[in-house]
C-alpha cells in the first residue's frame, strides 16, 4: 500500500492544528482498509477556510442551510446590502435590521430568528471570540454554540473541521461520511453511530482526516 505523497510545510498547511503528513501515516498504520482508501484518493488537500469572525462564519452557515450555494449567496448579498455594510454586518448592525427587511432579503422566518439570536448571543458573550474559542476543547465549543437557535451539532462539527482545523472530529450524523464508511468497509447498509464510534477509535486523534477521506470515497 502506497501512501499519498504529502507536503507538510507550515505555509501550505496554515490553519490546521495538526501535521497532516503525520496524521495520514498514523491512520494508514492503524487501519489498513482506511489506508487503502487514502492511497486511492491521493494527497490530503483540505485547507481550513480563513475565518476572521466566528459570528460571520456561523451566520453564513445559517443562511446556507438547506439551500444551493447560488441561492444562499444571493440571499447573503441581500442581507449585507440591507445592513448598509461593506462586508457581513457585525452583530449590532444585524440586530438593527428589521425582521421584515431580512424576510424581504429571502430569509425564512426560522433563519431570521436564528440570525437575531446569534447576534444577541454574540453580544452577550455566549458566542466567544475566535481568540477564546481557539483555547476551548471541541466538546466545550459544541456545547456552547449549540445553545444558539438554528445551530446544531453538525454545524459546529463542520466549523471545527473546515474553519478551525481541528484534528479529531467525527461527524456521526453526516450522510456523506456514513456513505463513505459503508463503501470503504463494504457494508450493505449505512452504519449506525455505535459502529462508527467503534471503528473510529483506531483513527484517534485524527478522525477529521479520516472523515475527509470518507467524503472523498463517494467521488471514486
Amino acid at each position: 500500500m502506497a501512501l499519498p505523497a504529502l507536503s507538510t510545510s507550515t505555509s501550505q498547511w496554515e490553519g490546521l492544528a495538526y501535521d497532516p503528513g503525520l496524521a495520514c501515516r498514523c491512520l494508514a498504520e492503524a487501519d489498513s482498509k482506511l489506508g487503502d482508501l487514502m492511497a486511492r484518493v491521493g494527497p490530503f488537500s483540505m485547507r481550513p477556510e480563513p475565518t476572521q469572525s466566528l459570528f460571520a462564519a456561523l451566520a453564513r452557515s445559517i443562511v446556507y442551510q438547506q439551500l444551493t450555494g447560488k441561492a444562499a449567496a444571493t440571499i447573503l448579498a441581500r442581507v449585507i446590502q440591507a445592513s448598509g455594510q461593506r462586508g457581513f454586518p457585525p452583530p449590532r448592525a444585524l440586530l438593527d435590521i428589521s425582521p421584515e427587511r431580512l424576510r424581504q432579503a429571502g430569509l425564512s422566518a426560522a433563519k431570521t430568528a436564528a440570525l437575531k439570536d446569534l447576534a444577541a448571543r454574540t453580544l452577550d458573550g455566549t458566542v466567544p471570540s475566535l481568540a477564546k474559542i481557539r483555547r476551548m476543547d471541541d466538546e466545550e465549543i459544541i456545547q456552547r454554540l449549540t445553545t444558539v437557535r438554528g445551530i446544531g451539532r453538525w454545524t459546529v462539527e463542520m466549523l471545527l473541521i473546515f474553519r478551525l482545523g481541528r484534528p479529531d472530529v467525527l461527524p456521526l450524523n453526516d450522510l456523506g461520511v456514513r456513505k463513505g464508511f459503508a463503501l470503504t468497509f463494504r457494508r450493505g447498509k449505512l452504519p449506525d453511530a455505535e459502529t462508527m464510534v467503534r471503528r473510529g477509535r483506531r483513527w484517534r486523534p485524527y478522525r477529521s482526516v479520516a472523515s475527509w477521506y470518507l467524503w472523498r470515497a463517494l467521488e471514486l
